[in-house]
């Protein structure tokens, strides 16, 4: 199963991995060596099309996928599992969380930061426990964490991240006390939101050159980058317009340089009509975009990068009416930027967004059947599949996974797949209690659940 088990080995290479029911294997051996699993009996949805196969084998060879079809056969010692005529498919990508958001901003600022790493760990192995085997951290320092995961020590998915957000003075990522300058005004040299990497605060062209480098200098896969009004900030109004044209351009274009993209935090019609103009590739939500900035959206080749459960469970405690109160005004343009996105065939991807804790984070699945208000069931998994690994892909040579495929079931992708109880095809709620249905979630070809064998 999946509960963490005792060192063993540890002498020999340092990392394990968790290995379920094939037991602990050292992370360097179990990379070096050509282990190989058959699951028969199984009807794949392979990310892409719109029904499942017939009954069907798949062969994991190593970490990657190595076949899939009828009467498919292994050699002797490889690991066999009998789907028994269930739905296997692709691992489930989210391409919007925070992993290291597992308390309020005011709690978290006062913890320490070993203490938040341990929250971070701990989330990132119930994330996979959701069948979630890669995901795209959008603001937070857990680059130390996807090592730790990378190398077998703790399970988890795999991580893309953006290191800190780039937020301007008084804007989303700005939650200093108004007692505390800024830096130009006698106050610190950072803030404790910024020693923990979920934000920096950069005002003008030089400082946001500055504060992209430095998160390319810790690991940053992609850039994020604040550039309109918040739900959930202090400061900031949900109308209003972050960052200048100029410095959303110099981070773009650095970005670029680095062989990647931007990606920008914005509601309103005027801040993401900026951001796209300047060059950024994903948005962040976009709920209040007009017909001509979706259609702007799809010429530039860029990524919706869509949430929607966060706008329709009420916030947690803690937050303000006039927080509330912007949740709302985010939530009444779900309906008309979902029905411009179909309409012009915008790319789009599917995130969560989720913050808070380990009781907010398990809502997590209940993305799944928030979409059903504008989205086939088949529509909502290839999100969380194919399309998604499209996004995941956009980091180019910053991606630290490399070039193979996440998010299908095909030859060469990664042996990420789940086999559940039920079809989420024909129903997809089944998605929303993983526990009950998720009878094997393999990430790389290691089985971290296995309730069939």
């Amino acid at each position: 199963m999946h509960k963490r088990q005792f060192l063993k080995s540890a002498a020999s290479f340092g990392a394990l991995a968790f290995g379920g029911s094939s037991g602990l294997v050292p992370a360097r051996a179990r990379a070096q060596a050509s282990t190989q699993t058959l699951i028969t009996n199984v009807q794949v949805f392979d990310g892409k099309a719109d029904d499942l196969t017939a009954a069907t084998s798949v062969l994991v060879e190593g970490d990657k996928l190595k076949a899939i079809a009828p009467n498919l056969d292994a050699p002797a010692g490889a690991r066999r599992i009998d789907g028994g005529g269930r739905v296997l498919m692709p691992g489930l990508s989210d391409m919007h969380v925070h992993l290291q958001w597992n308390q309020d901003p005011f709690t978290l600022m006062r913890t320490r930061q070993d203490y938040v790493a341990a929250l971070t760990l701990a989330e990132a192995e119930a994330t996979l426990m959701r069948g979630f085997t890669s995901v795209r951290d959008t603001a937070g320092g857990v680059h130390g964490v996807a090592r730790a995961i990378d190398e077998g020590l703790f399970p988890g998915p795999r991580i893309q991240g953006s290191h800190a957000s780039l937020t301007m003075t008084a804007g989303h990522g700005d939650f200093r006390n108004r007692n505390v300058g800024t830096r130009k005004f006698g106050g610190p040299a950072e803030s404790e939101l910024e020693l923990f990497g979920l934000t920096r605060h950069a005002d003008g062209v030089p400082e946001v050159l500055t504060a992209a480098r430095d998160n390319f200098r810790q690991g940053a896969n992609f850039i994020k980058m604040l550039v309109g009004g918040a739900v959930t900030g202090l400061y900031d109004p949900l109308d209003i317009a972050e960052y200048t044209p100029e410095e959303i351009a110099a981070v773009a274009g650095e970005a670029r340089r680095w062989n990647t993209y931007l990606s920008v935090h914005t509601y309103t019609d005027l801040s993401t009509k900026a951001a796209l103009e300047q060059g950024a590739m994903s948005i962040e939500h976009g709920n209040l975009m007009t017909e001509a900035t979706m259609e702007l959206l799809v010429d530039k080749g860029a990524w919706l990068s869509t949430q929607t459960g966060i706008f329709l469970i009420p916030l947690p405690d803690g937050f303000s009416d006039a927080q509330k109160a912007r949740q709302q005004q985010a939530a009444e343009g779900l309906d008309n930027m979902m029905a411009l996105a179909k309409q012009y065939g915008a790319k789009i991807a599917l995130g969560a967004d989720l913050v808070g804790s380990p009781v907010e984070k398990a809502k997590h699945v209940e993305e799944f059947t928030a979409r059903t208000t504008w989205f086939s069931n088949a529509e909502i998994l290839k999100q969380a599949t194919s399309q998604n690994g499209q996004l995941w892909a956009l980091a180019g040579p910053r991606n630290p996974y490399g070039d193979t495929p996440i998010g299908v079931i095909e030859p060469g992708a990664y042996a990420d797949l789940l086999i559940m109880e039920g079809n989420p095809l024909e129903d997809i709620s089944v998605m929303t209690k993983p526990e009950e249905n998720l009878s094997i979630i393999m990430k790389g070809g290691v089985v971290y659940k296995d309730t069939l064998s």
